[in-house]
C-alpha cells in the first residue's frame, strides 16, 4: 500500500493544531517532565540543517515520556536577541524587528512542517520586552541580595546594611570578596556614602568587575570567543582585539 506522507501529515498536523495535543497542564497528577531545546535563532531566511538535527532527538523523547504517562512540558522559542539579528538587518537594509518577525513566521512554518510536538502556548522571543523585562528583574533581585551564610540563603540588602550599623561585619557570616575587611558599627556609620555602597559590592550577587573583552570595531560589538576564527569575527572576517 503507498504511503501518502503528505496527506497524513497534513491531517494530524491540523489535528494537534486545532485539538493543542502538545499543550501541557500546569496541574496535573502525571509526573512532570521537561524537554528543553536550545531555542533558534531566527537570523536567516530559514532553518539550516542544525535545528531539525536536534529537535528530532528531542521531540522523539519527549513523545515516548507521554506515552510513558509523563506530563510533558516540550516549549519552543526564538533567540531573537544580539549580533546575527543585527547583522542580517544591516545586510538586508531592513530594522531588525521587521526581519526578525518575518523570519520568525518563516521558522514556525518549516517547525509546524516537520511535525514537532511543541507547546506553542510557551513560545518565549527573547527580544520582546515582554520577555526581557524579567531578565533585567532577576538582575534587580541579585543585585539587591546578599547570601546570609548561616541561614544558607539570600536575603535583601537592607538587612545586611542593619547588621552593619548594629555591629559591623566581623560576626556576618556571609560570601563576600576575599579582600572584605572588619569594621566595627562606629567606623560603618563614619564611612562617606561612596565607601558604604563599594563595601556592600563586595558582598550583593551581582557586582561590579573589570575584565578583558573580544572587541570588534568593525561590527560595534563585544564577541564571544566561539565567534572568533583564527583572531576575526566569524562574520566578515573583521579585525578582533583584546579590550578592557
Amino acid at each position: 500500500m503507498q504511503y501518502n506522507h503528505q496527506d497524513i501529515e497534513k491531517k494530524w498536523q491540523e489535528f494537534w493544531a486545532k485539538n493543542e495535543t502538545f499543550k501541557t497542564e500546569n496541574t496535573s497528577e502525571k509526573p512532570k517532565y521537561y524537554v528543553l531545546d536550545m531555542f533558534p535563532y531566527p537570523s536567516g531566511a530559514g532553518l539550516h540543517v542544525g535545528h531539525p538535527l536536534g529537535y528530532i532527538a528531542s521531540d522523539i523523547y519527549a513523545r515516548y515520556k507521554r506515552h510513558k504517562g509523563f506530563n510533558v512540558l516540550h516549549p519552543q522559542g526564538y533567540d531573537s536577541f544580539g549580533l546575527p539579528a543585527e547583522q542580517y538587518a544591516i545586510q538586508t537594509g531592513q530594522h531588525p524587528a521587521v526581519t526578525t518577525e518575518t523570519n520568525i513566521k518563516t521558522y514556525r512554518k518549516q517547525l509546524d512542517k516537520i511535525g514537532f510536538s511543541f507547546d506553542w502556548s510557551r513560545e518565549v522571543r527573547t527580544s520582546n520586552p515582554e520577555y526581557y523585562k524579567w531578565t533585567q528583574w532577576i538582575f534587580i533581585q541579585l543585585f539587591n541580595s546578599w547570601y546570609n551564610k548561616d541561614k544558607d540563603s539570600a536575603e535583601d540588602i537592607s538587612s545586611l546594611v542593619a547588621i552593619f550599623e548594629s555591629r559591623g561585619n566581623e560576626a556576618v557570616h556571609a560570601v563576600c570578596d576575599e579582600d572584605c575587611t572588619s569594621f566595627s558599627a562606629e567606623e560603618w556609620k563614619n564611612f562617606s556614602e561612596e565607601k558604604q555602597q563599594g563595601i556592600l559590592l563586595q558582598y550583593r550577587l551581582t557586582y561590579l568587575s573589570d575584565t578583558e573583552v573580544n572587541w570588534c570595531p568593525e561590527l560595534g560589538t563585544v564577541l564571544a570567543n566561539d565567534e572568533i576564527v583564527n583572531g576575526v569575527s566569524e562574520r566578515g572576517g573583521h579585525p578582533v582585539v583584546r579590550k578592557k
